[in-house]
Protein backbone atom coordinates (compact mmCIF):
# COMPACT_ATOMS: atom_id res chain seq x y z
CA UNK A 1 0.00 0.00 0.00
CA UNK A 2 1.12 3.31 -0.86
CA UNK A 3 2.05 5.80 2.69
CA UNK A 4 0.67 9.28 2.70
CA UNK A 5 4.32 11.14 2.79
CA UNK A 6 5.87 8.88 0.39
CA UNK A 7 8.30 10.72 -1.74
CA UNK A 8 8.48 13.48 0.95
CA UNK A 9 12.64 14.20 2.51
CA UNK A 10 12.52 15.40 5.49
CA UNK A 11 16.21 16.28 7.67
CA UNK A 12 15.83 16.02 11.43
CA UNK A 13 18.25 18.35 13.20
CA UNK A 14 16.72 17.58 16.62
CA UNK A 15 17.33 16.37 20.05
CA UNK A 16 15.74 15.23 23.24
CA UNK A 17 11.82 14.59 22.56
CA UNK A 18 10.31 17.42 21.31
CA UNK A 19 11.49 18.12 18.11
CA UNK A 20 12.33 14.26 17.19
CA UNK A 21 9.00 12.88 18.00
CA UNK A 22 7.74 15.36 15.00
CA UNK A 23 10.05 13.54 12.69
CA UNK A 24 9.01 10.36 13.78
CA UNK A 25 5.31 11.17 13.49
CA UNK A 26 6.18 12.35 9.54
CA UNK A 27 8.33 9.21 9.13
CA UNK A 28 5.38 6.75 10.58
CA UNK A 29 3.63 8.44 7.59
CA UNK A 30 6.32 7.43 5.23
CA UNK A 31 8.61 10.27 4.87
CA UNK A 32 12.32 9.77 4.85
CA UNK A 33 13.81 11.04 7.93
CA UNK A 34 17.66 12.01 7.95
CA UNK A 35 18.32 12.48 11.06
CA UNK A 36 21.78 14.43 11.57
CA UNK A 37 23.64 14.25 14.74
CA UNK A 38 26.70 15.36 15.91
CA UNK A 39 29.92 13.03 15.34
CA UNK A 40 30.46 12.73 19.31
CA UNK A 41 27.73 10.93 21.07
CA UNK A 42 24.77 12.20 18.27
CA UNK A 43 22.20 13.60 20.54
CA UNK A 44 22.38 13.57 23.90
CA UNK A 45 18.78 11.28 24.25
CA UNK A 46 21.03 8.03 22.82
CA UNK A 47 22.64 8.41 27.06
CA UNK A 48 20.07 10.10 28.97
CA UNK A 49 18.78 6.15 30.29
CA UNK A 50 22.43 5.63 31.37
CA UNK A 51 22.88 8.61 32.62
CA UNK A 52 19.61 7.78 35.06
CA UNK A 53 21.58 4.70 36.10
CA UNK A 54 19.14 2.27 34.06
CA UNK A 55 20.35 -0.54 32.99
CA UNK A 56 19.61 -1.16 29.54
CA UNK A 57 21.68 -4.51 29.33
CA UNK A 58 19.68 -6.97 26.75
CA UNK A 59 16.67 -4.32 26.75
CA UNK A 60 15.96 -1.42 24.14
CA UNK A 61 16.74 2.64 24.62
CA UNK A 62 12.95 3.01 25.02
CA UNK A 63 13.35 6.58 25.03
CA UNK A 64 15.77 6.92 22.13
CA UNK A 65 13.62 3.96 20.02
CA UNK A 66 10.31 5.81 20.92
CA UNK A 67 11.59 9.09 19.49
CA UNK A 68 13.41 8.23 16.05
CA UNK A 69 12.01 5.19 14.80
CA UNK A 70 11.92 5.04 11.69
CA UNK A 71 14.64 7.24 10.69
CA UNK A 72 18.07 6.99 9.05
CA UNK A 73 21.01 8.80 10.97
CA UNK A 74 24.27 10.70 9.35
CA UNK A 75 26.80 12.40 11.21
CA UNK A 76 27.93 15.75 10.44
CA UNK A 77 30.59 18.33 12.14
CA UNK A 78 28.48 21.31 11.54
CA UNK A 79 31.47 23.79 12.55
CA UNK A 80 33.45 22.75 9.81
CA UNK A 81 32.94 24.34 6.59
CA UNK A 82 32.43 21.13 4.54
CA UNK A 83 29.84 20.08 7.18
CA UNK A 84 27.55 22.83 6.81
CA UNK A 85 27.92 22.28 2.78
CA UNK A 86 26.48 18.90 3.07
CA UNK A 87 23.91 19.99 5.63
CA UNK A 88 22.79 22.39 2.90
CA UNK A 89 23.10 20.19 0.26
CA UNK A 90 20.88 17.89 1.75
CA UNK A 91 18.09 20.65 2.73
CA UNK A 92 18.45 22.20 -1.35
CA UNK A 93 17.44 18.07 -1.97
CA UNK A 94 14.70 18.02 0.41
CA UNK A 95 11.14 19.29 1.30
CA UNK A 96 11.19 19.54 5.11
CA UNK A 97 13.67 21.09 7.51
CA UNK A 98 13.30 20.55 11.64
CA UNK A 99 14.98 22.07 14.36
CA UNK A 100 14.75 22.84 17.63
CA UNK A 101 17.84 24.65 18.77
CA UNK A 102 17.81 27.50 21.10
CA UNK A 103 16.48 30.31 19.06
CA UNK A 104 19.18 32.03 17.38
CA UNK A 105 21.65 29.10 17.24
CA UNK A 106 20.41 27.74 13.38
CA UNK A 107 20.74 31.04 12.16
CA UNK A 108 24.38 31.69 13.57
CA UNK A 109 25.40 28.15 12.32
CA UNK A 110 24.27 29.38 8.59
CA UNK A 111 21.13 26.57 8.69
CA UNK A 112 18.32 29.97 9.65
CA UNK A 113 15.42 30.17 7.41
CA UNK A 114 16.10 33.12 5.08
CA UNK A 115 19.34 31.22 4.02
CA UNK A 116 18.08 28.33 3.88
CA UNK A 117 15.38 29.19 1.73
CA UNK A 118 17.79 30.97 -0.90
CA UNK A 119 18.78 27.21 -1.50
CA UNK A 120 15.15 25.89 -1.38
CA UNK A 121 12.29 28.46 -2.11
CA UNK A 122 9.54 24.77 -1.54
CA UNK A 123 11.35 24.56 1.84
CA UNK A 124 9.17 23.69 4.76
CA UNK A 125 10.99 25.42 7.96
CA UNK A 126 10.20 23.84 11.04
CA UNK A 127 11.49 25.22 14.64
CA UNK A 128 10.14 23.60 17.84
CA UNK A 129 10.35 26.10 20.49
CA UNK A 130 9.66 26.73 24.29
CA UNK A 131 7.59 29.90 24.59
CA UNK A 132 7.04 30.41 20.66
CA UNK A 133 8.82 32.78 18.07
CA UNK A 134 8.37 36.19 19.40
CA UNK A 135 8.13 38.25 22.42
CA UNK A 136 10.51 38.78 25.31
CA UNK A 137 11.27 34.89 25.67
CA UNK A 138 11.26 33.68 22.94
CA UNK A 139 15.22 32.95 22.73
CA UNK A 140 14.63 31.42 26.42
CA UNK A 141 15.37 27.41 26.57
CA UNK A 142 12.86 25.35 27.97
CA UNK A 143 12.42 21.96 28.75
CA UNK A 144 9.34 19.63 29.11
CA UNK A 145 9.13 20.41 32.80
CA UNK A 146 8.57 24.22 32.06
CA UNK A 147 6.14 23.76 29.33
CA UNK A 148 3.92 21.88 31.81
CA UNK A 149 4.60 24.81 34.40
CA UNK A 150 4.04 27.90 32.43
CA UNK A 151 1.02 26.07 30.24
CA UNK A 152 -0.49 25.75 33.47
CA UNK A 153 -1.49 22.63 33.44
CA UNK A 154 0.22 21.81 36.86
CA UNK A 155 -2.86 23.82 38.10
CA UNK A 156 -5.61 22.20 36.55
CA UNK A 157 -4.42 18.55 37.41
CA UNK A 158 -5.59 17.36 41.07
CA UNK A 159 -7.89 18.66 43.42
CA UNK A 160 -8.38 22.37 44.73
CA UNK A 161 -5.85 21.95 47.77
CA UNK A 162 -2.96 20.20 46.04
CA UNK A 163 0.42 21.83 45.10
CA UNK A 164 1.53 22.03 41.43
CA UNK A 165 1.20 18.71 39.96
CA UNK A 166 4.05 17.29 37.94
CA UNK A 167 2.73 14.95 34.96
CA UNK A 168 4.69 11.63 34.20
CA UNK A 169 5.37 11.23 30.08
CA UNK A 170 6.76 14.37 28.75
CA UNK A 171 3.69 15.23 28.06
CA UNK A 172 4.41 18.54 26.86
CA UNK A 173 7.20 17.44 24.37
CA UNK A 174 4.70 14.97 23.09
CA UNK A 175 2.04 17.80 22.73
CA UNK A 176 4.56 20.41 21.52
CA UNK A 177 5.71 18.05 18.94
CA UNK A 178 1.94 16.75 17.76
CA UNK A 179 1.53 20.38 16.67
CA UNK A 180 4.61 20.50 14.87
CA UNK A 181 3.76 17.70 12.50
CA UNK A 182 0.60 19.08 11.92
CA UNK A 183 1.46 22.05 11.21
CA UNK A 184 4.46 20.56 8.57
CA UNK A 185 1.46 18.31 7.30
CA UNK A 186 -0.52 21.86 6.88
CA UNK A 187 2.13 23.74 5.06
CA UNK A 188 3.07 20.25 3.03
CA UNK A 189 -0.69 20.86 1.59
CA UNK A 190 -0.32 24.53 0.81
CA UNK A 191 3.00 24.42 -1.08
CA UNK A 192 1.07 21.86 -2.78
CA UNK A 193 -2.00 23.88 -3.59
CA UNK A 194 -0.16 27.45 -3.83
CA UNK A 195 3.56 26.48 -4.54
CA UNK A 196 5.40 28.00 -1.76
CA UNK A 197 7.51 26.91 0.93
CA UNK A 198 7.20 28.60 4.43
CA UNK A 199 8.38 28.54 8.17
CA UNK A 200 6.15 26.57 10.50
CA UNK A 201 6.56 27.39 14.31
CA UNK A 202 5.15 25.08 17.30
CA UNK A 203 5.80 25.84 21.07
CA UNK A 204 5.16 24.15 24.41
CA UNK A 205 3.39 26.96 25.53
CA UNK A 206 0.97 27.44 22.40
CA UNK A 207 0.77 23.63 21.93
CA UNK A 208 -0.71 23.45 25.60
CA UNK A 209 -2.74 25.68 25.77
CA UNK A 210 -4.85 24.28 22.46
CA UNK A 211 -4.45 20.82 24.87
CA UNK A 212 -6.50 23.37 27.49
CA UNK A 213 -8.38 24.87 25.07
CA UNK A 214 -11.90 24.52 26.51
CA UNK A 215 -10.87 25.85 30.30
CA UNK A 216 -8.60 28.67 28.66
CA UNK A 217 -11.90 29.67 26.30
CA UNK A 218 -13.95 29.72 29.40
CA UNK A 219 -11.01 31.72 31.45
CA UNK A 220 -11.18 34.42 27.92
CA UNK A 221 -14.89 34.69 27.94
CA UNK A 222 -16.16 34.26 31.51
CA UNK A 223 -13.05 35.50 33.64
CA UNK A 224 -12.22 32.21 35.42
CA UNK A 225 -10.92 28.83 33.86
CA UNK A 226 -12.34 25.91 35.16
CA UNK A 227 -11.89 25.13 38.75
CA UNK A 228 -9.88 22.22 40.18
CA UNK A 229 -12.83 20.26 42.24
CA UNK A 230 -12.76 17.58 44.98
CA UNK A 231 -13.76 14.02 43.74
CA UNK A 232 -15.70 13.98 46.98
CA UNK A 233 -17.71 17.01 46.13
CA UNK A 234 -18.28 16.67 42.44
CA UNK A 235 -21.29 18.34 41.72
CA UNK A 236 -22.20 15.66 39.56
CA UNK A 237 -22.24 12.47 41.37
CA UNK A 238 -22.71 10.33 38.15
CA UNK A 239 -19.12 12.71 36.79
CA UNK A 240 -16.99 11.44 38.88
CA UNK A 241 -14.73 7.98 39.53
CA UNK A 242 -15.15 5.73 42.69
CA UNK A 243 -12.90 2.93 44.61
CA UNK A 244 -14.05 -0.77 44.21
CA UNK A 245 -13.06 -3.44 46.69
CA UNK A 246 -10.18 -4.76 44.75
CA UNK A 247 -8.75 -0.98 44.85
CA UNK A 248 -8.97 -0.55 40.97
CA UNK A 249 -11.17 2.58 40.22
CA UNK A 250 -14.60 3.06 37.96
CA UNK A 251 -14.86 6.12 35.76
CA UNK A 252 -18.51 7.98 35.34
CA UNK A 253 -19.62 10.01 33.09
CA UNK A 254 -23.30 10.50 32.68
CA UNK A 255 -23.79 14.38 31.54
CA UNK A 256 -27.25 14.06 31.73
CA UNK A 257 -27.71 12.43 35.55
CA UNK A 258 -31.98 12.71 35.23
CA UNK A 259 -31.59 10.27 32.44
CA UNK A 260 -29.85 7.75 34.19
CA UNK A 261 -30.30 8.11 38.40
CA UNK A 262 -33.73 5.66 38.39
CA UNK A 263 -32.12 2.51 36.22
CA UNK A 264 -28.54 3.55 37.87
CA UNK A 265 -29.98 3.09 41.33
CA UNK A 266 -31.45 0.08 40.41
CA UNK A 267 -28.41 -1.68 39.20
CA UNK A 268 -26.10 -1.22 41.75
CA UNK A 269 -28.85 -2.03 43.96
CA UNK A 270 -29.73 1.20 45.85
CA UNK A 271 -33.50 1.86 45.29
CA UNK A 272 -33.16 4.02 48.17
CA UNK A 273 -31.15 6.00 47.03
CA UNK A 274 -33.51 6.85 43.63
CA UNK A 275 -36.07 7.85 46.47
CA UNK A 276 -34.10 9.71 49.23
CA UNK A 277 -35.59 13.49 48.84
CA UNK A 278 -31.87 14.68 49.27
CA UNK A 279 -31.34 12.92 45.59
CA UNK A 280 -34.43 13.55 43.87
CA UNK A 281 -33.06 16.08 41.00
CA UNK A 282 -29.89 17.12 39.72
CA UNK A 283 -30.45 19.84 41.04
CA UNK A 284 -30.59 18.49 44.85
CA UNK A 285 -27.85 16.46 44.29
CA UNK A 286 -25.90 18.90 43.66
CA UNK A 287 -26.84 20.64 46.99
CA UNK A 288 -26.29 17.34 48.98
CA UNK A 289 -23.34 15.93 46.46
CA UNK A 290 -20.85 15.03 49.58
CA UNK A 291 -23.41 12.72 51.11
CA UNK A 292 -24.40 11.40 47.48
CA UNK A 293 -20.47 10.30 46.94
CA UNK A 294 -20.21 9.10 50.51
CA UNK A 295 -23.49 6.52 49.30
CA UNK A 296 -21.59 5.61 46.05
CA UNK A 297 -18.01 5.45 47.65
CA UNK A 298 -19.78 2.82 49.90
CA UNK A 299 -21.75 1.32 47.82
CA UNK A 300 -18.87 0.64 45.18
CA UNK A 301 -16.11 -0.66 47.51
CA UNK A 302 -18.80 -3.25 48.21
CA UNK A 303 -17.52 -5.27 45.02
CA UNK A 304 -14.57 -5.35 42.78
CA UNK A 305 -14.01 -3.63 39.72
CA UNK A 306 -14.80 -6.20 37.03
CA UNK A 307 -18.10 -7.34 38.56
CA UNK A 308 -19.24 -3.24 38.79
CA UNK A 309 -17.72 -3.85 34.99
CA UNK A 310 -20.45 -6.46 34.56
CA UNK A 311 -23.55 -5.34 36.38
CA UNK A 312 -23.65 -1.75 34.28
CA UNK A 313 -22.92 -3.71 31.13
CA UNK A 314 -26.14 -6.24 31.34
CA UNK A 315 -28.38 -3.57 33.15
CA UNK A 316 -30.94 -2.06 30.75
CA UNK A 317 -29.93 1.35 31.42
CA UNK A 318 -27.22 2.24 29.08
CA UNK A 319 -24.99 3.70 30.98
CA UNK A 320 -21.73 5.69 30.24
CA UNK A 321 -18.66 3.99 32.22
CA UNK A 322 -14.89 2.57 31.57
CA UNK A 323 -12.12 1.75 34.25
CA UNK A 324 -9.64 4.43 35.25
CA UNK A 325 -6.54 2.79 33.53
CA UNK A 326 -3.13 3.67 34.97
CA UNK A 327 -0.28 3.95 31.96
CA UNK A 328 1.25 0.40 32.68
CA UNK A 329 -3.08 -1.18 31.97
CA UNK A 330 -2.59 0.50 28.38
CA UNK A 331 -0.89 -2.36 26.48
CA UNK A 332 -3.55 -4.90 28.31
CA UNK A 333 -6.88 -3.06 27.21
CA UNK A 334 -8.61 -4.78 24.44
CA UNK A 335 -9.21 -1.52 23.00
CA UNK A 336 -5.69 -0.90 22.62
CA UNK A 337 -5.34 -3.93 21.34
CA UNK A 338 -8.11 -3.81 18.65
CA UNK A 339 -7.25 -0.75 17.10
CA UNK A 340 -3.41 -0.98 16.83
CA UNK A 341 -2.78 1.78 19.37
CA UNK A 342 0.43 -0.56 20.45
CA UNK A 343 2.06 -2.75 18.03
CA UNK A 344 4.70 -5.65 17.53
CA UNK A 345 7.68 -5.08 15.63
CA UNK A 346 10.72 -7.06 15.26
CA UNK A 347 13.79 -5.05 16.16
CA UNK A 348 16.62 -6.49 15.11
CA UNK A 349 18.85 -6.56 18.58
CA UNK A 350 16.30 -7.41 20.79
CA UNK A 351 13.38 -9.51 19.14
CA UNK A 352 9.88 -8.71 19.01
CA UNK A 353 9.02 -5.44 20.98
CA UNK A 354 6.01 -3.39 20.94
CA UNK A 355 5.74 -0.01 20.47
CA UNK A 356 3.18 2.96 20.50
CA UNK A 357 1.41 2.43 17.44
CA UNK A 358 0.26 5.78 15.28
CA UNK A 359 -3.03 6.94 16.62
CA UNK A 360 -4.54 7.80 12.88
CA UNK A 361 -6.05 5.23 10.82
CA UNK A 362 -5.85 5.95 7.39
CA UNK A 363 -8.09 2.91 5.14
CA UNK A 364 -5.81 3.52 1.80
CA UNK A 365 -2.88 4.79 3.18
CA UNK A 366 -1.84 3.17 6.56
CA UNK A 367 0.66 4.53 8.51
CA UNK A 368 3.50 2.02 10.58
CA UNK A 369 6.38 1.23 12.47
CA UNK A 370 8.92 -0.21 9.74
CA UNK A 371 12.20 0.47 11.43
CA UNK A 372 13.83 0.84 14.64
CA UNK A 373 16.13 4.43 15.34
CA UNK A 374 19.08 4.07 13.98
CA UNK A 375 22.40 3.53 15.47
CA UNK A 376 24.79 6.68 15.58
CA UNK A 377 25.95 7.88 11.63
CA UNK A 378 24.57 4.13 10.66
CA UNK A 379 23.36 5.86 7.51
CA UNK A 380 25.51 8.56 6.51
CA UNK A 381 27.60 6.57 3.80
CA UNK A 382 24.25 5.77 2.20
CA UNK A 383 22.65 9.35 2.42
CA UNK A 384 25.77 10.51 1.08
CA UNK A 385 25.54 8.39 -2.11
CA UNK A 386 22.24 8.34 -2.80
CA UNK A 387 20.84 11.59 -2.01
CA UNK A 388 23.81 13.63 -2.90
CA UNK A 389 25.37 11.67 -5.49
CA UNK A 390 29.17 11.71 -3.69
CA UNK A 391 31.63 9.40 -4.60
CA UNK A 392 33.37 7.06 -2.72
CA UNK A 393 36.96 9.29 -2.86
CA UNK A 394 34.87 12.59 -1.67
CA UNK A 395 33.13 10.30 1.33
CA UNK A 396 36.53 8.77 2.49
CA UNK A 397 38.17 12.36 2.52
CA UNK A 398 35.34 13.59 4.82
CA UNK A 399 35.69 11.10 6.99
CA UNK A 400 39.90 11.61 7.03
CA UNK A 401 38.71 15.20 7.52
CA UNK A 402 36.16 13.87 10.68
CA UNK A 403 33.65 16.09 9.06
CA UNK A 404 31.45 12.99 9.22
Amino acid sequence: MPMPLEGIRVIDWTIWQQGPVAGTILGDLGAEVIKVESREGGDPGRGLLQAQGIDLTDRPNFYFEANNRNKKSITLDLKKPEGLEVMQALIEKSDVFVQNFRHGVADRMGLGYETLRERNAKLIYASATGYGPEGPEAAEPSFDHLGLARSGIMLAAGEPDMEPLGIAGGVADQMGAIMLAQGVLTALLARERFGMGQKVDASHLGSMAMLQGLSLSMRLMLGAPMPRSFRKSAGNPLWNHYRCADDQWLALAMLQPDRYWSDFCDAIERPDLEHDERFASMAVRAKNRDDCIAELDATFAGKPRDAWLRILAEHRGDFIYTRVNSVADLPDDPQVQANDYVVDFDHPQHGTIQMVGHPIGLSETPSSVREPAPELGQNTEEVLLDVLGYEWDHISELRKNEVI
